[in-house]
């Protein structure tokens, strides 16, 4: 969850969105394809996957992101690292849940924080941590012009779980499907997922796929590699796939298939500008063919709840992306308001 104690925060938006470059005095409407909902629906979804074994108390993750595990707890680094020695890591993530169960978001809460980010609209349950389907769901159902939900399932549930899909989409309203192959030890492109994203062409719903390394320190690195998104868009040609997370560090594959599949986007959600921007980082080539050959294909995502950085933050840090303003609109708004049908 974020910590806003040390952010000077922007004064809430009077409409849901932004003036991006206010001295040129364009008004640019942001979605927000990746937006965390840290509820209390969304902590005890947490937990019951951690009490399952499929939770985020995992090495690899844990030692990237134990700097602000710890302080949200309200540990040292040394006194946190101490800890998970002695009563595990399973047992810190819980106290994390506590914490994050103290400070949980209510549904009116989520809502003021895209209007002081200046987000029309954010695709919620998507995230590392949401609520269940019916959860995201019902908040999205809350505020139907604003809330754009997503369901996710296991692959192993098999076509059990691609009639939940269906019953997502059609009863729950959901409209999007998630996979984190990672999180199930499988690569993108492993057959147990054909017959979800068969469905999700049927349906006319696009799939948001993880891309890019993982820190699961357990499993082999790159279940994730864009090559696999390859096979998937030419066997289903009519499906919209979004590439979440950027693809690092395998960017310049990613671009590359991209331009040979025109229904294929990419958004670089939990990744901060000044890292897109970093000489020698790796993302040069988003920035390139992004700004030309594919720029009605990036999205903007915060993916705020893993970067523990406010969302309005964010959205103002995108201004020092070397963008014209027709494609500063693309990124922030319209690509994705045509992948999600809101033209």
């Amino acid at each position: 969850m974020s910590n806003t104690a040390e952010v000077d925060m922007p004064a809430r938006a009077t409409e849901p969105w932004l003036l991006l470059g206010e001295s040129r005095g364009e008004a640019v409407s942001v979605i927000d394809f990746e937006c965390d909902t840290p509820t209390r629906e969304a902590v005890e979804d947490t937990i019951r996957l951690i009490h399952s074994g499929r939770g985020f108390d995992k090495e690899g993750y844990a030692q990237l992101m134990a700097p602000g595990w710890a302080a949200q707890i309200g540990m040292t680094l040394e006194q946190f690292n101490r800890a998970k020695a002695e009563i595990g890591l399973t047992a810190l993530a819980l106290k994390l849940c506590d914490k994050d169960m103290e400070r949980a978001m209510s549904h009116a809460q989520i809502i003021a924080m895209l209007d002081e980010a200046g987000v029309a609209h954010a695709c919620v349950g998507n995230a590392g941590r949401r609520a269940s389907n019916e959860d995201v769901a019902r908040l999205a159902a809350e505020y139907p012009d604003r809330l754009i939900p997503w369901f996710r399932i296991w692959g192993d549930e098999g076509e059990a779980g691609v009639a939940k899909l269906e019953l997502g989409v059609k009863e729950l309203g959901c409209r999007g499907f998630e996979i984190a192959s990672y999180r199930e030890r499988r690569a993108i492109n492993d057959p147990v997922y054909l017959p979800f994203l068969a469905k999700c062409a049927e349906l006319g719903i696009p799939v948001r796929i993880s891309v890019g390394v993982h820190l699961l320190s357990d499993r082999a690195y790159d279940y994730a590699h864009p090559r696999f998104l390859d096979e998937i868009a030419i066997a289903f040609p009519t499906l919209k796939i979004i590439a979440g997370l950027g693809g690092w560090p395998w960017v310049s594959d990613l671009m590359a298939i991209a331009m040979r599949h025109p229904n294929l986007f990419i958004d670089f959600a939990c990744r901060r500008v000044k890292q897109l921007l970093a000489p020698g980082s790796g993302y040069e080539p988003l920035i390139y063919y992004g700004t030309r050959v594919l720029q009605d294909r990036i999205l903007f995502a915060s993916g705020w709840g893993t970067s523990m950085i406010p969302l309005s933050q964010l959205v103002r840090e995108t201004e020092a992306l070397p963008l014209s303003d027709t494609v500063r609109a693309k990124w922030m708004h319209d690509n994705a308001a045509r992948v999600l049908g809101l033209n």
